[in-house]
């Protein structure tokens, strides 16, 4: 009796935990949509569109680019250096000053909010469909779909007749709409010619100094040889400027949206409404961040145009990585996707799909929470679980085309974690890098 009793509870706390996995393996992303600034003037501008354009957003953020909504022509704005048209731009030589960062991040803003993007990235969220003001609606697919909200929790209809039912709204506007970002990528580059012609130019210099100190010709030699040396290099890297932007969303603004503008069935006055409104929905400024390694070198061989999208991938992922870390409502969340157990079942370490894209490192620490929805307010919550670290030798390399360079942990299929602190850490409790400002004890 006792073995069966023991049997079928090892059973329910089986079945317990997979329903757990299964529930919260989805989890709540942040929303992302990539643009890009195209330098049509530069020899690799082409390239580089190309690139951007053929690359998914990181899978560890739901899509949420607006078609149309992609490029940022920079032969075709006017208004942020005084004399030309265009970005300030990082160039071989030349980094951005403090004054030039912030007056492309400010201009980005306006330029972004005049062409109303947050509105459409708002429109997405509720799926605004229709091909006239007569027959366009809203729905909350997507939110519930994202949010894991029950139909009737945001049914909008429904929720703004009772108090649970706002708190649900609530919830869905502070876990999804307010973790919506833009991120905006100024990529220009370095070419192995840049660099050896100004080797070229030192070394003549140096050379010329050199004869004129010596009377011979032994500089100018030295110098040649540089310059067929510098000649001979191959290389493209990249200097990447990502600028951040955050849908702007609260109570005051999404009450002026479900009494104003969303509608479920057709309504032409709302939507003529939703459509004419051009300063409630915005988006800010929030951070900025560099990315340009010197010392880049890849492993392999890389054709032309695989070259300039690896390398933009992994700059764009890096600074990705550093903004995150920068801004917290930014932060990737990733769940436990399995517990690791010897074969005589003894807990040996936690796999998540997170590694050197997301910049993983031996020093990196996370939090592991479990997100709690209160049964009575629809309201959510992180509880604080337990901390981890990687293992060592055990973190994947999922950077792009990792595998092609043979890299090490490219073949891991996950990253290993030990538990440093805490408690009980279960499949489907999410990672968090650092800490976490909505995380209870």
């Amino acid at each position: 009796m006792f073995v069966k009793q023991t049997i079928l509870t090892l059973l329910c706390v089986c079945a317990a935990l997979a329903a757990y996995a299964q529930s919260d393996l989805n989890y709540r992303r942040n929303s992302l949509a990539m643009m890009l600034v195209y330098h049509p003037e530069d020899e690799f501008g082409s390239e580089i569109y190309k690139a951007f354009d053929s690359l998914p957003v990181p899978d560890k953020y739901d899509d949420h680019n607006i078609e149309g909504m992609r490029i940022i022509d920079n032969s075709s704005i006017w208004g942020v250096q005084r004399r030309d048209s265009g970005y300030y731009k990082a160039t071989y030589g030349h980094q951005l000053t403090a004054a030039e960062l912030q007056k492309n991040a400010i201009y980005t803003e306006n330029l972004l909010n005049e062409a109303e993007m947050a509105k459409w990235m708002v429109a997405a969220w509720f799926g605004f469909y229709g091909d006239t003001p007569e027959d366009a609606t809203f729905n909350t697919d997507l939110i519930q779909s994202r949010g894991q909200y029950n139909a009737n929790d945001v049914d909008v209809a429904l929720a703004l007749q009772t108090t649970r039912g706002l708190a649900s709204l609530s919830d869905a506007g502070e876990e999804l709409l307010n973790n919506t970002f833009v991120l905006v990528n100024d990529i220009t580059y370095i070419t192995a010619e840049q660099e050896a012609q100004a080797a070229k130019i030192a070394m003549g210099v140096i050379g010329g100094l050199f004869d004129a100190l010596t009377g011979g010709s032994a500089g100018r030699d030295m110098a040649s040889t540089a310059g067929k040396i510098a000649d001979s290099f191959t290389g493209f890297k990249v200097k990447t400027h990502s600028y951040l932007y955050q849908l702007e969303w609260n109570d005051s603004i999404a009450a002026i949206f479900y009494q104003f503008h969303y509608t479920a069935t057709p309504d032409p006055e709302k939507v003529r409404a939703f459509l004419a409104d051009k300063t409630t929905y915005r988006l800010r400024y929030v951070a900025h961040e560099y990315e340009f390694d010197k010392k880049s070198v890849l492993k392999g061989k890389y054709e032309r145009t695989e070259l300039v999208r690896t390398i933009c991938a992994r700059s764009m992922d890096k600074n990705i990585v550093a903004l995150a870390k920068q801004y917290e409502d930014f932060k990737v969340k990733t769940p436990v996707f399995q517990v690791l157990t010897n074969e005589r079942g003894k807990i040996e370490g936690y796999a998540a799909k997170i590694g050197l894209k997301e910049g993983i490192s031996e020093a990196s620490k996370f939090q592991v929470v479990q997100r709690i929805q209160d049964p009575e307010t629809g309201k959510t919550r992180y509880k604080y679980i337990a901390t981890v670290k990687p293992k060592k030798g055990q973190i994947w390399d999922n950077r792009y085309n990792a595998v092609l360079e043979e890299g090490d942990g490219a073949t891991l299929p996950y990253t290993t974690f030990v538990k440093t602190a805490g408690g009980e850490i279960l499949p489907g409790m999410l990672l968090i890098e650092g800490k976490y400002r909505k995380v209870t004890e």
